[in-house]
């Protein structure tokens, strides 16, 4: 009997149990229809009642970013109009002229930035520094738009169907005039390179660079490592830095190339079933000995972060530089109604040590909408293959920290103000291209002709150091005590007057960098870029010490020394003291 009674207790339960689960459910479903019902009503009365005209495709555009807002910022909707641009970003293949451009403050126009190299803008003869006038033969001027707006609507208008052809016209400065050009441009299919430079950077050490996670660019990584190892790389560097992500696949592929088949490399985990999968190496890899850096540093994300996190888990390299942005989330497309898509986060992955380096969660926003980052104290530790100590929550820690480059806030104006981007331009005028980009250097001449244009520009800029000062007289006067400190303030003030030809001086090696930057990107495109900037670069310097210091190497990627029982009873004995 008494057996009989809890059987029948224990069946109540479950069915009450499964009761609670329908109410839950039904109550849920309940209220999506509510509130899809409001929403509705509101927007009918308003397109009715309203005294002005309602803009509909404004309004639903601005619900909806409204409710995406809640999610995280990788959650967005793209209408039919953008989906284009989605398409782009994820294959990294589009029709247009191969240029890069952005808007020119000076003239409220779009510049172009770099063409690139073997496609239709470079083929015609159309330079960086060129001012984009027509497309078309419809006049691109800004106006009232946004700049990003602006901006967007000219990259439209240069992209289309392959075969297609218009006249640009563009306005070309020179040093002391301009004169405006046209091109007629045809338009092909454009692929954005995701390795634009490789090579080798010692007798024995590679160098490679992957600035996306696009479609095939494992194939392209993998031949540019076999090239390398042809040219007698022995050990490789592998830049991931500024690397934003992309396909989670393409990633794994690259993984495969330095470790066994067969190994898991990632696993994913989200609500719905199908949003759980598991990523191992499928193929017979290239390399499973070779030594390895990567370079990383805080925009190194998403697919980035699991080659360099799981690479790190397998002890199969050492990472260099800082610490990365920790975006542990997987998204997946989802198409809508009237050819929209909607690219919605559906998981988070986890790496080989099961760790998720997402640093940020979104779930918990503070009332102002704001989200900080995962604090030290509330991540969790876990273990690589050999057992060392790895955290989750906060991106991937680099084996060997490089401190990060602090810039001098008077870069800012000679950037945002393009006066950088002018003079480069002016020079590329009146220069032949050097031989190659070893033998380029800016020489004090042509720092004293960049100088006399920012004086020519009137550049001013808020020094922080004067913000400072300004903020603690005030603080000082609030507290009574300026009147016993003004002979210091006024010492100190003199001091930190704003003096442009004194920064420009003292933060000329910063300034010649990016000058040299661009001018070699006129030159050489994006290739040229790269060796530019690895001339002085402390995070390859500390790749390559430690690739040439095979001991050092090894005690990084080496498993923990284990304490034995005396060595632990007296540290625990130590503790208590």
């Amino acid at each position: 009997m008494k057996n009989i009674k809890r059987l029948l207790a224990g069946a109540l339960v479950v069915v009450f149990g499964f009761g609670l689960l329908s109410f839950k459910e039904d109550d849920r479903n309940f209220r999506i229809a509510k509130n899809l019902d409001l929403f509705n009503a509101i927007f009918k009365e308003l397109d009715l009642f309203y005294v002005d005209t309602v803009n509909v495709d404004k309004f639903i555009e601005y619900g909806v970013n409204g409710m995406l807002l809640l999610t995280d910022p990788y959650t967005e909707y793209y209408p039919e109009e953008e989906v284009s641009s989605l398409k782009e970003m994820i294959t990294g293949k589009y029709a247009g002229i191969g240029a890069v451009i952005r808007y020119y403050k000076a003239k409220d126009r779009i510049a172009i930035v770099e063409p690139i190299v073997g496609m239709p803008a470079a083929e015609s003869g159309v330079k960086a520094g060129d001012i984009i006038l027509e497309v078309g033969g419809k006049e691109m001027v800004c106006g009232d738009m946004k700049p990003q707006d602006f901006s967007n609507k000219v990259s439209e208008a240069l992209r289309g169907e392959p075969g297609t052809s218009f006249v640009l016209k563009v306005l070309r400065p020179l040093k002391n005039d301009s004169t405006v050009m046209e091109f007629t441009l045809t338009r092909n299919n454009i692929r954005t390179n995701p390795i634009p430079y490789y090579g080798m950077v010692s007798d024995s050490i590679g160098y490679l660079t992957l600035t996306s996670f696009t479609d095939n660019c494992a194939k392209d990584f993998k031949k540019a490592f076999i090239d390398l190892k042809a040219q007698g790389a022995t050990a490789l560097i592998i830049d991931l830095r500024d690397n934003g992500g992309g396909s989670l696949a393409e990633a794994v592929d690259i993984v495969n190339l330095f470790v066994p088949k067969g190994r898991q490399i990632v696993a994913t985990k989200g609500k719905l079933k199908q949003a759980q999968s598991t990523f191992k190496t499928l193929y017979e890899p290239v390399d499973t000995v070779i030594p390895l850096t990567v370079l990383v540093n805080g925009n190194t994300a998403s697919a980035s972060e699991i080659v360099s996190g799981s690479l790190q888990d397998l002890d199969r390299a050492v990472i260099v530089g800082t610490r990365t942005y920790g975006k542990g989330l997987v998204q997946t497309t989802r198409p809508l109604p009237y050819n929209g898509t909607l690219k919605v986060t559906t998981s988070k992955y986890y790496i080989p040590s099961g760790r998720c380096i997402q640093a940020i969660d979104y779930s918990k926003k503070n009332p102002d909408g704001s989200v900080a980052r995962t604090p030290e104290e509330k991540t969790n530790v876990f273990h690589t293959s050999k057992g060392r100590e790895v955290r989750d929550g906060g991106g991937i820690r680099p084996d060997i920290e490089v401190k990060a480059v602090k810039y001098p806030n008077i870069l800012y104006p000679l950037l945002n103000e393009d006066v950088i981007f002018d003079y480069a331009t002016q020079y590329c005028m009146s220069h032949t291209a050097p031989a190659s980009v070893a033998d380029f250097k800016i020489s004090e001449e042509d720092y004293k002709e960049f100088k006399e244009l920012v004086k020519r520009r009137n550049i001013t800029y808020d020094r922080q150091s004067e913000q400072l000062m300004k903020t603690l007289k005030e603080v000082a006067e609030f507290e009574g005590y300026l009147k016993g400190a003004t002979e210091e303030f006024s010492a100190l003030e003199k001091k930190l007057i704003h003096d442009l030809d004194r920064d420009l001086d003292t933060f000329s090696k910063e300034i010649k960098k990016f000058i040299a930057q661009d001018i070699v990107t006129r030159f050489f495109y994006q290739r040229g870029a790269i060796m530019e900037r690895l001339k002085d670069d402390k995070d390859l310097n500390k790749a390559m010490e430690v690739l040439n210091d095979t001991k050092r190497y090894k005690e990084i990627l080496s498993a923990p020394v284990k304490k034995d029982v005396a060595e632990k009873a007296s540290e625990k004995k130590e503790h208590k003291k």
